[in-house]
């Protein structure tokens, strides 16, 4: 997989409402900062204000954590326009950011690091999902692919983990009971959320996206991925 973030900028946490403090101003292209913006449609040109284009870095005395700019329950959408806070789109991404999320609490209960590569290499994934989420159906043609806008290789990376997991570890034949150690638990919690984010997106993504087959995959793979770390299923049925 292929690094999606040139830039950490992960000191500057921001609320939704960022975005729209300078959403449609100028393009992410334009300006110096233009090779190191985030792919996250929550945090994207949110440090604009405090970068500094010759060093590459933040100037955190000038970047504000909150802008006031969502104070009358609006959004600011990625390349331009404002939406409610409770419309589909923000209803998508903002599901999609609860799974990365969830994703990071299973990466912080476990010890594995091969897991951990894998983990926050999906989480870059999200961010990708996450901008073409925020962004009007007249503003995709200026997505570009892996970066703003899903691809079928991130899918068929997906696909191939799971083969590669289903390799070593035994499918349950029945339902299983949840909870046999902490970091299978926190996956199958995760993969409760990317299900719940992909009909989201369902409302939202455009014909011949790449989002929804991402987001159905990485369930898919999250739940392969909670077997493997619990070792032994316990099935739903006590008989079994």
């Amino acid at each position: 997989m292929r690094p999606l973030l040139t830039f950490n900028i992960s000191r500057v946490h921001r609320r939704q409402e960022v975005l729209g403090e300078r959403a449609g101003r100028d393009s992410p292209e334009s300006g110096p900062d233009h090779k190191y913006r985030s792919t996250c449609p929550e945090r994207t040109r949110a440090f604009r204000a405090g970068f500094d284009g010759a060093s590459g870095r933040l100037d955190s005395d000038t970047v504000k954590i909150y802008t006031r700019k969502g104070d009358d329950g609006t959004t600011g959408l990625f390349y331009g326009g404002r939406v409610a806070k409770n419309s589909q789109a923000p209803a998508a991404y903002g599901s999609v950011d609860e799974a990365q999320a969830a994703i990071g609490v299973a990466r912080a209960a476990s010890r594995d690091a091969k897991l951990d590569d894998l983990l926050i290499r999906i989480c870059r994934d999200l961010y990708v999902t996450m901008a073409e989420l925020a962004t009007l159906p007249e503003n995709q043609h200026k997505l570009t692919d892996g970066e703003t806008r899903a691809t079928a290789e991130m899918v068929a990376q997906l696909e191939e983990a799971i083969d590669l997991t289903a390799e070593t570890t035994p499918m349950p034949e029945v339902f299983v009971i949840p909870g046999q150690n902490l970091v299978a638990a926190q996956l199958d919690v995760a993969r409760t959320v990317t299900r719940r984010a992909e009909r989201d997106a369902l409302d939202v993504a455009v014909e011949g996206s790449y989002v929804i087959p991402y987001l159905n995959r990485l369930s898919d793979l999250l739940w392969i991925l909670a077997r493997s770390a619990e070792g032994v299923s316990l099935p739903s049925d006590p008989t079994d």
